[in-house]
Parts: structure tokens; sequence; C-alpha cells
């Protein structure tokens, strides 16, 4: 019988060399270095932005002369160029510039902040900084709206206002009314509910909406009395990219009654018009009336910080949202509620108050629409309509037909469609290069000048750019197409 005995690994081991680890070194392309960025100069900006951002915009650009300007700096009311030229802001980013560049307050509480190191992304904890923002905005809001969903941008709050309409209406109800030159964002979803074939293109969207014309009350009813399966209508307070359009106060209201009658949620889109740009918080609020949903962005942020909200009726987002097993469906994103961006909001919507801006947009804001006007009644073949509230006002010029000698308007006429928009064009242009002031257009109607200055906006700025406006509109038209086409040529 043969006996086999195992080895005795406790007295010796196998050893095996193992291959000497190196450390990879990952090479560094070449990269531009902040400072490098910021002493970069306008024609190296230029074939950046050709080769790497949006080749074709820059030939609107270039008509514009906007791509001439290097800004090194802005402060309060004025971009500051290459040149130490100070631009006024008539544009005030699509009315994300409610405190002016680089309010003292926000930036202090930016920078206090980043001393602390206080944390940015608290997705695992609770965050006491998009705890307050909700509450500050709960309180600014009338009614029962209280229920907020933070998030980085107008069309992200836009989309989670859509969403929560559709789940609470619920799976019967599907259907989403908007309006003719609606503009709700760019992103996919609410891409269905804008109104403009340029930025739909040929994308898929969704289809379970209904189109209506704006401020036309009785067809929001036959829409809601033929079709059961509308469960949500969206419609901006003062339309923007339409060319500043109102709907007066009886259609508000009513739409408020007809939305109880069939059970419809409004949802009311105040990205642009919203935060005091009208001469309250809320455009709504000046017709006595309150939707289930609304949004806000722009300068949520107070123009140094990206933030978007939905601010919702607590029973319609219980219906939503409201138990553990859907609370997460639509919770907020990565960055949304960021603790910078956050405090950057807190801060800014108590200057918002403490320096009375709301009520200064009000002021000023008819001030200019005043003096808007009067300039309609000097130059009339050349001012169609002035239109506004607030510090959001629409300054639209006839066709161009209509703006020349009687003897050319046959002519010219046939043009029109394919010249909308080249008279605000080359206001606009003339009136950055020459009196140093920029305005803003609108998506839909071309023939509009679209004027969005930030809410501390003041009767001497105002009158500058009156002034500005009235010298340009009377050199006469045949001067400032002239004037226009050799700042091309240069």
């Amino acid at each position: 019988m043969t006996v086999m005995t195992k080895p005795d690994h406790t007295t010796a081991r196998a050893t095996v060399s193992a291959p000497a680890l190196l450390l990879a070194i990952t090479a560094k392309p070449v990269l531009i270095s902040v400072e490098q960025a910021k002493a970069m100069d306008v024609a190296r900006m230029t074939d950046l932005f050709k080769a790497h951002l949006n080749p074709g915009q820059l030939h609107f650009m270039k008509l514009l002369g906007f791509h001439k300007i290097k800004i090194e700096r802005a402060e309060g009311m004025f971009y500051i160029d290459q040149n130490g030229r100070r631009i006024l802001d008539f544009f005030g980013g699509f009315g994300s510039l409610a405190f002016g560049h680089n309010h003292p307050r926000l930036l202090n509480a930016r920078k206090k902040f980043q001393e602390e190191k206080r944390q940015e992304i608290a997705i695992a904890f609770m965050s006491q900084y998009a705890a307050a923002l909700a509450h500050n905005l709960a309180k600014c809001s009338p009614g029962d709206l209280d229920m907020v969903f933070l998030g980085s941008s107008g069309s992200e709050a836009m989309e989670a206002a859509v969403k929560l309409g559709e789940r609470a209406a619920g799976p019967k109800r599907p259907k989403v009314v908007y309006a003719e030159n609606s503009f709700h964002g760019k992103t996919k979803g609410v891409l269905a509910i804008t109104d403009g074939s340029l930025y739909r293109a040929d994308f898929k969207v969704a289809d379970n909406v209904v189109r209506i014309p704006f401020a036309d009350i009785e067809a929001v009813e036959r829409t809601f009395r033929s079709d059961p399966e509308i469960g949500v209508i969206v419609l901006e307070t003062i339309q923007g990219g339409g060319g500043i359009i109102q709907a007066p106060a009886e259609y508000w209201q009513k739409l408020r009654a007809l939305c109880d009658q069939y059970g419809v949620l409004w949802v009311a889109d105040e990205v642009q018009c919203g935060y005091g740009r009208s001469g309250r918080f809320y455009a709504f609020e000046h017709y006595g009336v309150v939707p289930d949903v609304t949004a806000l962005a722009k300068s949520l942020g107070g123009g140094k910080a990206a933030v978007g909200a939905m601010i919702a009726r607590r029973e319609v987002y219980m219906k939503a949202y409201g138990t553990p097993k859907t609370a997460m469906i639509h919770a907020m994103a990565t960055f949304g509620g960021m603790g910078e961006a956050c405090v950057t909001s807190i801060e800014a919507l108590n200057v918002l108050y403490d320096e009375g801006l709301i009520d200064n947009a009000a002021v000023t804001g008819d001030y200019l629409l005043q003096r808007l006007q009067a300039l309609r009644e000097k130059y009339p073949k050349i001012i169609k309509e002035v239109r506004g509230k607030g510090l959001m006002v629409g300054l639209e010029f006839h066709d161009f037909s209509q703006t020349l000698p009687m003897v050319l308007r046959p002519v010219v006429s046939v043009l029109d469609e394919k010249l909308k928009g080249s008279l605000s064009g080359f206001v606009g242009a003339l009136l950055l290069r020459d009196y140093d002031v920029l305005v803003a257009f609108t998506e839909y109607n071309r023939n509009v000048i679209r004027l969005e200055p930030p809410l501390i906006c003041q009767r001497e700025h105002v009158d500058r750019f009156v002034e500005a406006l009235d010298s340009l509109l009377s050199r006469g038209i045949v001067s400032i197409v002239k004037d226009f086409v050799k700042s091309q040529v240069r």
C-alpha cells in the first residue's frame, strides 16, 4: 500500500516575479489657458468660433457688425469692449439680466460661498440652499403655487412643467394645447409646443399636441369642448419670440374659468416675461388669475448662474409625483439645485425686492413706452406699432415697401416677405455701430426690435436709447440703407 503525503505549504511558498508597474503619463493636448483666452484677439476668436462653434451663425453676426467686438468686461447697464467703448445694453440677454451685469451683492454672495468651500452638488443629501430657494420662490408666488423643481434652463423648467401636467391630467387626457407663434424651448420635448419651423426643422416631435391661435378664447373653448383627451394648455403670458404679443385681461380670466370647467391644467410659461419684467413678479398677476403650473428662468440666476424653476400647485404636484413609488420619476437632475447657483438665486430674489426693481420695471417701462409712442407719431411711415408691458417692449417697423416713397412701393412690395427683418436689422446694426446701443430681435415677426433692458434701467438710459433711435430714424430710410451697405464693405 502506497501512502501519499500532502506537501507542507507552510514552510515553502512559490514566488513569482511581477513585472514592474509603469506609470502611464497621458500626454496633454495643446490647450488654451484662462489667461490666453482672456487675451485672445477678435481674429482668433472668429477662427475658433468658425472652427468649433457655429460657422453659420457667424454670417448673421457679420451682417450686424457683432463680429468686430470683443467684450472685455461688463458692469451695470453696459458692456465695455476692447477699445473701452461702453455699449448700452437694451438687449439684456433676452431678459436674463434683471440686475444688470455683475451686481456687487451677487458677486459678494458667490465669493463668500467659494471662500468657505461650501458644497456644490448635494444629490445624496438635502441641500439647505435648494430648500431655501424653493421656499423663497413659493413665498413670491401667489395662490397655492408652492412646489418647486429646480433645473438649469428655461427649456428644462418647461419640460418639467409639461411632464408634470401630463402626469397629473392622467393617461386618458394626454393631449397638450399650445399657441401659434409660441416659444417654449429648443429641447426635444418642448419642441412639440414651440411653433417655429426653424427650430422644429425635420425633427420628429411628439404628436399629442393641438395648436390654436393665441389670445382667441373662443378657439380655446371650442378645442376643450370638442376633445375630451385634452389635459393641459401651455401658454406664454406675453409672447416673446412672437413679437411681444399680449392678450387682454378678459382672455386670462375666461381661460382660468374654462380650465376649471373642463378640468384642464393651465401651464403659464413665464420664463421670459416673469421675474418682475412686466412690473409684477409674474405677468399673469396683472390679470388676477393663478395658473396650475408655471416656470421661471432667465434672471432667476441673477445673470451669474444658469437656474430654471418649475413652480406648481401642491395638489397638482402630488397627483403626479406624490408617492414614494412616483417621487423619483422626475426628481432633480445632477445640476439642479447646485449650491452656488442656489445661493446666487437666493441673493438675487432679495435684491429684486430690496432695490424695488419690480416697481422700477413698471415705472421706467411706462416711460419707455411713452417715449417710443411719441417717436412713432414722429415717424408714422417707419414705426408701425409700439407695445409691451414693463421692461418687455416690442418696436415693430412697417414692411419695407411701406417706408419708401410712394412711387417705389408697388415695385418693392413684391419683395416684402423676403425683406422682412431687413429694416430692424439695419437699425440694430447702426445703433450699435454709431450710437453704442445694443438691441435684440424676435424669432417669428422679424420686423420687431425686442427691448428687454435690465430692471435697473433708469430714465437717463431710456433717454439715451430713444435719442439715439430718433437720430438714426431722422436720416430717412434711403440713408439708413446706404449707411448699412457701406458698413458691410468696410
